[in-house]
């Protein structure tokens, strides 16, 4: 299906082209589907791919720093993660912080970006991962009359309103801007002016494609060292 999406994808309009009509992530979809907030500061800031700079930053967060062993390249082995959150003792605010901050390393690792590469065991299951299975079931019984229908469109209008978070819900109003999205090194254009009947509008001639120009194709491929935030201030003002 990926390869599938990818050939269907023209970086020309941002969209994916289908024999149907266009196509795009948006905002809407970010938040409902990953109850990710969708309002606030771009998600930015500074790449350092030294050594140096790796140390630094796990003795900032976790107060230890990973030996050469525990690291494959520039990466960090999901092993040091499991045994530093295993070792930390629950007895105040710091370490409780510290033991959250391993959790979510190794579901970046283990579900969101799993590879097949390094730890040996990438095939994690909830559980293991310290979440109740019982309760992602619940949460799963109580939105199936809103998925039930797969030929029904998962607009927020067609969504019970209490499957949708309170907080999630209250960012909607700008869930059709037409806006640069920004994540450290990748920029992509929000093109909600192209798919307007998803927010239940209606949907007009689409504006000009916007050229984001050398910053549409930049990637991490190699070591960049490099402050994100001023090298896109342009789009970041946007």
């Amino acid at each position: 299906m990926i390869n599938a999406l990818i050939e269907r994808w023209r970086p020309e309009t941002h969209t994916f082209h289908f024999p149907v009509g266009e196509c795009a992530v948006t905002l809407e979809d970010m938040a409902i589907i990953l109850s990710l907030s969708t309002n606030g500061l771009p998600i930015t800031g500074p790449t350092m791919s030294s050594v140096e700079a790796l140390e630094a930053e796990c003795l900032h967060q976790f107060g230890v720093a990973p030996r050469k062993t525990d690291c494959r390249g520039s990466f960090i082995k999901l092993t040091w993660f499991r045994g530093l959150k295993d070792r930390i003792v629950l007895n105040d605010d710091v370490h409780i912080q510290m033991y959250v901050k391993c959790h979510i390393m190794l579901l970046f690792g283990t579900i969101l970006f799993r590879d097949k590469s390094g730890d040996g065991r990438s095939t994690d299951t909830v559980a293991q991962l310290g979440l109740d299975p019982t309760t992602i079931s619940s949460a799963d019984s109580r939105q199936s009359p809103s998925v039930s229908n797969c030929k029904q469109a998962y607009g927020i209008g067609n969504i019970d309103l209490y499957v949708i978070p309170l907080d999630i819900r209250h960012n909607s109003v700008i869930w059709s801007a037409t806006v640069p999205l920004i994540s450290f090194e990748c920029i992509e254009w929000h093109a909600s002016d192209r798919v307007r009947r998803q927010f239940g509008l209606r949907q007009g001639v689409p504006n000009q494609e916007r050229d984001l120009g050398a910053s549409h194709g930049k990637n991490l491929t190699g070591p960049k060292n490099q402050d994100w935030a001023n090298t896109h201030s342009f789009w970041v003002m946007q």
